[in-house]
């Protein structure tokens, strides 16, 4: 069934739980918020929930290197004791996470991170692009704020699909992870580099070369 936005927000701000855990509650439970509350406790997301706000200042910055060296990643990731820093899960979770963001290539971790500029600027070519499928001006609207879901799920890490489990968001692998260990965990920056990214590769014309050995 659709899910209003009204509803995701208060189930979200009843339980915490992400905004698209909670929408999937609600389907889930047909609109019904005490089942999707309780849907949302036996996938164990809304206890991740309330440990959320608790403050996360130890961790890992995880490395990962693909392709012989060509796309390096680092990837800073929190917990709150260095008890759990040390934990296998932790790091086997923070490898995955760099190797995920090597392979996915996101530009941010959330999508509150998006500069609201590129928002409104991708908001313009989509809304073009409707109109130029002949769509009614009235549901473009509609059709953009759609759309834009789908930007977010390919630029912004936590609502990426899990590159080893695309069942699963990298936010609910995230919230285990959180749930199993049982302290608050947060992806809090990276970066990616691959080599020679934004460079211009020189492509040499080896003909016109030889040529002018020759001509001297």
């Amino acid at each position: 069934m659709a899910v209003d936005a009204k509803s995701v927000k208060e189930l979200r701000e009843k339980t915490g739980a992400g905004m698209l855990d909670c929408k999937k509650a609600l389907e889930e439970s047909n609109g019904d918020m005490t089942k999707a509350i309780e849907f949302l406790r036996e996938k164990g997301l809304a206890a991740a929930a309330n440990k959320a706000g608790r403050i996360a200042t130890e961790g890992v910055v995880e490395s990962y290197i693909h392709a012989g060296g060509r796309i390096g990643v680092l990837v800073e990731i929190n917990s709150e004791t260095d008890f759990v820093a040390k934990n296998e899960q932790f790091k086997e979770f923070a490898r995955d996470v760099a190797m995920h963001i090597a392979a996915m290539s996101p530009r941010y971790v959330r999508r509150e991170e998006v500069p609201q500029e590129e928002i409104e600027k991708e908001k313009e070519i989509l809304k073009a692009q409707a109109l130029n499928e002949g769509k009614p001006e009235k549901i473009v609207e509609k059709m953009v704020e759609g759309r834009i879901g789908k930007y977010y799920e390919e630029f912004c890490l936590l609502e990426q699909p899990f590159v080893k489990d695309p069942d699963k968001t990298i936010a609910q692998l995230l919230n285990e992870k959180i749930s199993t260990i049982g302290e608050n965990i947060t992806i809090r920056r990276f970066a990616r580099y691959e080599l020679g990214e934004g460079l211009e590769k020189k492509v040499d014309n080896f003909v016109e070369e030889v040529m002018s050995q020759v001509n001297k």
